[in-house]
C-alpha cells in the first residue's frame, strides 16, 4: 500500500489492538472477529460496485459507514462493526486496498487468539514450513491453485494435511487463503499472511538457507547478530540445503548476505576468468 491507503491502514491496525489486545469485558472473541472480517472481505471482492461505493472518498464518511451497517451490521459482533466502520471511513489510494486492509485486520484478530495462548511463534514457524512445502511439491502446489478444483476439496485437503499437526489458527490462515487466494498464488498468500506476523511481533523474519543443520547455540548466535545489524528483532525461518556447499544464506526483505561455499567459489572463477 502506498500514500493515504498506509496511513489508513496504520490506524485501523492500532484501533484494531486496542480493541483486540486490551478488550473490554463481553467483547467478541478474537478468532470470532477475523472469521468475520474474512466474510466480509469475500463480499466485497465478489462485488466490486459495493467495494468502489465503501471506498469512493467523494461520499461522505458517515454514510458509508450506515451502508456497511445495513449490510453486515446483522452478520457481525460489536468488535467486527467497529473495525468495519473505522475501515470504509478511512481513505485509501485505490479501491481494492480497502478489502485488503479488512482482511489484514481479520489475520491480525487471529494472530491475537494465537498470542493468548502464547502460540505465535508456532503459528509463524507452521506457515512458514508448510508454505515451504507447497512450493517444492508441485503437484499440491497445483491442487491448491487450480481455481477449476471445487473450493471445499481443496478446504478438506489442507485439513487433512494439517489436523493434529497444526494449530488451530494456522489452519484457519491456511485455509483463508485456499478458500479466497484473492488473485494471489500460493507463495504470494503465504508471504503476505507471513509479513503480517511479523508485523504483529514488530521483528524482522529472516529466510536463512544453511548446508547443514544449525545447532540452537548457532542459531541464537546468528539471531542476535542479525537483531544488532538491523536494530530490531529478527525471528529466523532456517532451511537446509546441501547444494550451497557450505556457510549461510541469509535474506530480509529485498536484501540477501549470501556467504556460500557455492558464491565465493562461483566467485572467485569468475575473477580467475577475468
Amino acid at each position: 500500500m502506498q500514500g493515504a491507503s498506509r496511513e489508513s491502514l496504520a490506524a485501523a491496525w492500532r484501533e484494531a489492538e486496542e480493541l483486540l489486545v486490551r478488550p473490554r469485558p463481553g467483547a467478541q472473541p478474537p478468532e470470532e472477529v477475523g472469521t468475520q472480517l474474512f466474510s466480509v472481505t469475500a463480499i466485497l471482492d465478489e462485488h466490486p460496485a459495493l467495494r468502489r461505493a465503501l471506498s469512493d472518498p467523494a461520499v461522505e464518511p458517515g454514510r458509508k459507514v450506515s451502508l456497511a451497517d445495513r449490510l453486515f451490521g446483522e452478520r457481525i459482533g460489536e468488535t467486527a462493526r467497529r473495525l468495519v466502520a473505522t475501515v470504509v471511513r478511512a481513505r485509501w489510494s485505490r479501491v481494492r486496498d480497502l478489502s485488503d486492509a479488512l482482511e489484514t485486520l481479520g489475520v491480525l484478530a487471529l494472530l491475537v487468539a494465537a498470542e493468548r495462548s502464547r502460540a505465535v511463534d508456532d503459528v509463524e514457524d507452521e506457515l512458514f514450513r508448510f508454505g515451504r512445502i507447497v512450493a517444492s511439491r508441485p503437484e499440491l502446489r497445483d491442487a491448491l491453485a487450480n481455481r477449476t478444483l471445487p473450493v471445499e476439496n481443496k478446504v478438506r485437503l489442507v485439513e487433512r494435511l494439517l489436523a493434529g499437526r497444526a494449530h488451530p489458527v494456522t489452519v484457519a490462515l491456511v485455509t483463508q487463503l485456499v478458500r479466497h487466494p484473492r488473485g494471489r498464488t500460493p507463495e504470494e498468500g503465504f508471504a503476505d499472511f507471513s509479513g503480517i506476523v511479523a508485523r504483529f511481533r514488530q521483528r524482522l523474519v529472516a529466510r536463512v538457507t544453511t548446508a547443514v543443520a544449525l545447532t540452537d547455540d548457532e542459531r541464537s548466535r546468528l539471531r542476535q547478530a542479525l537483531s544488532e545489524l538491523y536494530g530490531r528483532d529478527v525471528h529466523l525461518h532456517v532451511e537446509v540445503d546441501p547444494r550451497i556447499g557450505g556457510g549461510v544464506v541469509v535474506q530480509l526483505g529485498d536484501e540477501v548476505i549470501d556467504g556460500s561455499i557455492a558464491t565465493i567459489l562461483a566467485e572467485t572463477r569468475q575473477r580467475l576468468a577475468s
